[in-house]
Order: C-alpha cells, then sequence, then structure tokens
C-alpha cells in the first residue's frame, strides 16, 4: 500500500469517527455509557474474528509474549480513552467533544519521547499553549468564571488514553505485522472491560439496550468493525505523528454531524477555540515540514553540506 492511500484510509476513519459521535451521544440516553462501550466493541471484535483467523492461517512469524502485551496494553489505551469520552458525552455535546478528543494528537510526540525516546520539537511546546487556550474558550466559553462541564474534563482525560493507544499500535508494528489480530485484541479488550465494568457498576436497562439498537450497530459495525481497523492497517504505511493529525480532522466532522443532526451550535468564543485547537493540531506536523524545506532551499542556495543544519 502507498503512503497517500493509506492516508486517505485514516480521512476515511476520521470522518467515520466524526458521525458516531452522534451515535454516541444518542446511545446515552437509553443506556449507561461504560455498558454501552463494552457491547458496541464486543460486537466489533466478533465482526474481526474470522479476518484475524485468517490472517494467522498465512504462515506469518508467532507472536511473542511481547507482542501480546503491547496489543493487550493498546486495548487498554482504546478502552480508557474511549471510555471517559463517552461517559463525557452525557454532560457535553458531539462538537465539543469532538474538538476536545482532537488534543490527543499534542500528546502523541510525548508520548513518542518515552516509548520511542524521539524528543519532542519545539513547535510541540507552542501548540500545547496554544490548543489549551482553544479549548478554554471552547469548553469555558471564554470566562475564567464560567465553570467547564464534567463532560469536557473527562474527554479530555480521555486523550492520554488516544494518544498511548497510536504509539502502542506503532510499536507494535514495528516488531509484527499481523493487523487483524491487533485490531481483534484492542476490540475484545474493550468489549471485556467495558461490559465487566459496566455491569458491575451501572444500571441494567434492557429495554433501554433495545431502544439504543441502532447506535449500538452503527458504532460497533461502522466505527468499530470499519474505522478503527481502517487506522491499524493504514498505521502500517504512515508514522504515528502524522497519523494522528489525520485522524484528529474527527473533530471537523464531528461539529458538522452536531450541527446536522442534533441541532448543535457554537458560540463566537467557542468557534474561536476550534480554530486555535486547529491550528495547533496542524502545526504540530506542516511546522517542522516547512522548516525542513526551508532549511533544504537555503543550502541548495549556499551550496551548504546536506548533512547540516538540522530541521
Amino acid at each position: 500500500m502507498t503512503r497517500l492511500r493509506a492516508d486517505v484510509l485514516l480521512l476515511l476513519a476520521a470522518i467515520i469517527w466524526g458521525s458516531t459521535f452522534v451515535a454516541q451521544k444518542d446511545a446515552n440516553l437509553h443506556m449507561a455509557p461504560v455498558l454501552y462501550t463494552g457491547v458496541r466493541f464486543l460486537l466489533s471484535a466478533l465482526l474481526l474474528t474470522p479476518f484475524a483467523l485468517y490472517e494467522a492461517k498465512k504462515g506469518l512469524p508467532r507472536l511473542d509474549r511481547i507482542d501480546l502485551g503491547l496489543a493487550m496494553l493498546a486495548g487498554l489505551g482504546l478502552f480508557s480513552g474511549i471510555a471517559t469520552q463517552q461517559t463525557g458525552l452525557v454532560t457535553t455535546s458531539a462538537t465539543n467533544a469532538g474538538f476536545l478528543t482532537a488534543l490527543y494528537v499534542i500528546l502523541v510526540p510525548f508520548f513518542e519521547w518515552v516509548f520511542r525516546r524521539k524528543r519532542p520539537r519545539p513547535i510541540v511546546l507552542f501548540a500545547c499553549l496554544l490548543s489549551i487556550a482553544g479549548a478554554w474558550l471552547l469548553a469555558g466559553n471564554g470566562s475564567f468564571a464560567h465553570k467547564w462541564a464534567k463532560g469536557d474534563v473527562l474527554v479530555l482525560a480521555g486523550d492520554v488514553g488516544w494518544a498511548a493507544d497510536i504509539i502502542l499500535v506503532s510499536v507494535f508494528f514495528s516488531r509484527a505485522q499481523r493487523p487483524f489480530f491487533l485490531a481483534f485484541m484492542q476490540y475484545a479488550v474493550t468489549g471485556i472491560l467495558g461490559c465487566a465494568f459496566g455491569a458491575g457498576f451501572e444500571p441494567l436497562d434492557w429495554h433501554g439496550m433495545m431502544q439504543a439498537a441502532p447506535d449500538i450497530l452503527y458504532a460497533g459495525i461502522f466505527s468499530g468493525g470499519i474505522a478503527y481497523t481502517l487506522q491499524i492497517v493504514a498505521q502500517r504505511y504512515t508514522p504515528a505523528a502524522e497519523a494522528s493529525i489525520i485522524m484528529s480532522l474527527e473533530s471537523l466532522f464531528a461539529a458538522v454531524s452536531g450541527a446536522f443532526f442534533l441541532g448543535e451550535r457554537l458560540s463566537y468564543p467557542a468557534m474561536a477555540g476550534c480554530a486555535l485547537i486547529l491550528v495547533s493540531v496542524v502545526a504540530v506536523e506542516t511546522g517542522p515540514a516547512m522548516m525542513k524545506k526551508r532549511y533544504a532551499m537555503i543550502r541548495e542556495l549556499h551550496k551548504v553540506p546536506a548533512g547540516t543544519p538540522k530541521a
């Protein structure tokens, strides 16, 4: 697969995820959030089972304990991200959740520093400050007196799980090329943990679950079975930081879906906050790329050896 095709798959995943915020918001009207998370991902795991089994029969190298551990940790990262996001959607809008979720792209370079010893670039620090200002405008409406909704805080906390998941997927692929196995493991871990925590700590409402069936099917089939699998397959060809910038565009599609299906609207300060978040997300990747081109032009003009300076 070419890098361009991989990037297109990531964009398609972002479109599906953005629209799924509507289903997630609607599901919270009928059933408990963590239980909903567990049920939808068990459905996704079921859909991926035949693909994972087919992949296992292709004679690929066996997975060792480290590979299995990485897959399970990625599942834990996915669960922590999606469970807190779904719980946050109880008290925040689909639009807010979409944009606040996009902030995980700022965390990815820091996680790369921890897991892969890649030091974050200076532009990341600038992007962090910009994104914090954007989050304040979006969730706080530009006022220190305005209280953030509990859901806004939960969605932000979930960004740690999203960032960890993206990095762990990248680390897994540096060791093994088993995308369908990884997808299945992530879904299974998330589904089991969601159902266990949901059944243990949330009320069970079978009638509500039946009412949420369309939301479960949409999220389980399209968001989990298709979009997350597209992410995992595409990340074999697109580096983690670049992949995160494309996937974070789900925030735009969440805003469009929220406006079209739920009638959500943003205040002017919130619009400005969304703009700052988008700028910070784009700056993480486009800034270094532009600097690299600039240095390349300088070297060409002054005939500086290619080894210096370094972007």
